[in-house]
């Protein structure tokens, strides 16, 4: 989603109610030594769900990102695409310096962390990059990028609320124990706030932490 694009323009314009669910499932990238890109996905401390050989001319590996409903598929004839040629891949993060912390702990070499010129919701490519976290650190506005040894590209994206409508009615998920943890901290500040407000302790803490966090999430 770019800067000038509003969420009318984003949308279905059919106007026609959701009847089926499109989860994206899997992505595919195209490398040229199956071997070597399996032990640099291993390396990352990403899940590997299988490795399938039928011959020479076909062989599949599947591997899933920590905490990702969506994985990663490579080997040997599955895509006729270049290696290398797949860029712009986003891992979303709540946390992009840790992310990038434990990469390269990991050994894998990662960019430093960067923002765009143009603001959150811009591509993460060369152009218009700026050294360090978003100013204010905004939700979709700060990255970090890395690469496969084909050259494939990665990018990690630091997303703390989402934007409005990007979460289903009842689908407050978290991809970690870290994740939760900081979305607790942001609903007890925001609840401090609220008991400075009103003057008094609120017995029902529990339920406005709840109701907080999934307004967070839903982008409310």
């Amino acid at each position: 989603m770019s800067n000038g694009q509003t969420r009318s323009e984003a949308s279905p314009a059919t106007g026609k109610a959701r009847t089926v669910d499109m989860r994206l499932e899997v992505v595919v990238i195209p490398v040229s030594d199956v071997d070597r890109a399996k032990q640099f996905y291993s390396s990352l401390g990403w899940r590997l769900d299988v490795d399938i050989v039928k011959d020479d001319q076909f062989r599949v590996v599947h591997f899933t990102p920590t905490g990702s409903q969506c994985s990663l598929l490579f080997g040997n004839g599955v895509t006729t695409e270049k290696p290398g040629s797949v860029q712009g891949l986003h891992l979303i993060v709540s946390d992009v310096e840790a992310a990038r912390a434990e990469l390269i702990e990991r050994g894998v070499e990662v960019s430093e962390i960067f923002h765009d010129v143009g603001g959150v919701f811009h591509h993460a490519g060369e152009v218009g990059r700026l050294s360090g976290l978003h100013p204010v650190r905004a939700s979709y506005g700060s990255f970090a990028a890395f690469s496969d040894p084909d050259g494939n590209g990665w990018v990690f994206q630091e997303v703390t609320t989402r934007l409005p409508g990007r979460v289903e009615p009842g689908d407050t998920t978290f991809a970690s124990s870290k994740e939760l943890a900081g979305a607790l901290r942001r609903a007890a500040a925001a609840h401090g706030e609220h008991e400075k407000t009103t003057g008094q302790h609120d017995e029902n803490w529990p339920d406005w932490y709840a109701e907080y966090i999934v307004r967070e999430q839903a982008g409310g």
